[in-house]
């Protein structure tokens, strides 16, 4: 049996996501794994969504694909508003493209490595089948009174949060990985000029404990910068 790679935010960076999987070493008897954020802002949305058409990649929905999708399925006017970036998006896409990003769901869990991925985060205080879309999509931190915040706060939902199973989630773009007992955040800012990270576990593995999780952690760095912080 072959290995679970699960890929950080990519947001359109192709060229990194070969040069990882060379690094890895990834082949056939391998899978592949995204935390969401395929697409904007890098500069090969269609060709990232090909390649993990290519290798029946799974993965999970980000901001940015549902604001994509929100916008696409809404009556003209009426859906969100899109910047240049999501237009440019939005016109290199294909019809394969937008079925794939539609299929994703909200997480996915990973039994035999004791994980669950999600694009940003959770509520630690509520089960999966209750977290409202928009913190699984959408949160970073808490508040002094344990909510969900979107923005970037004094606490972050993974100090809180307490398996099973393991967490491991993107979104929240830093220059290493977010480690806490329970979750690893793998968003190292691959667009802004950072590394593109992945957490690699053999067949059965589970993560382990925070002081050895770098060992199950590889990354590569940006061929350059694409969007600034």
């Amino acid at each position: 049996m072959g290995r679970t790679v699960v890929v950080g935010d990519l947001h359109g960076c192709r060229g990194e996501l070969e040069d990882l999987l060379g690094h890895v070493g990834f082949c056939a008897d391998d899978r592949l794994i995204s935390v969401g954020d395929l697409v904007v802002r890098g500069p090969d949305p269609a060709g990232t969504i090909e390649l993990l058409r290519k290798l029946q990649a799974r993965a999970v929905r980000g901001n940015h694909e549902d604001r994509l999708l929100r916008y696409r399925q809404a009556p003209p006017g009426i859906g969100p508003q899109l910047g240049s970036l999501q237009r440019e998006v939005v016109r290199a896409l294909r019809r394969r493209h937008w079925e794939y990003l539609a299929s994703l769901p909200l997480w996915l869990d990973l039994p035999e490595h004791g994980l669950r991925v999600v694009h940003a985060g959770v509520d630690p205080t509520l089960p999966i089948e209750q977290q409202s879309p928009r913190t699984l999509m959408y949160v970073r931190s808490l508040n002094v009174g344990g909510t969900p915040e979107e923005r970037r706060g004094a606490i972050l939902w993974g100090e809180r949060y307490v398996g099973p199973p393991h967490l491991v989630f993107g979104h929240n773009a830093l220059e290493q990985p977010q480690i806490h007992r329970h979750a690893t955040g793998i968003d190292t800012g691959c667009v802004y000029g950072g590394r593109l990270t992945a957490m690699v576990l053999r067949a059965g593995e589970h993560p382990p404990p925070p002081e050895d999780r770098r060992s199950v952690l590889v990354s590569v760095p940006a061929r350059r910068t694409y969007y600034p912080r």
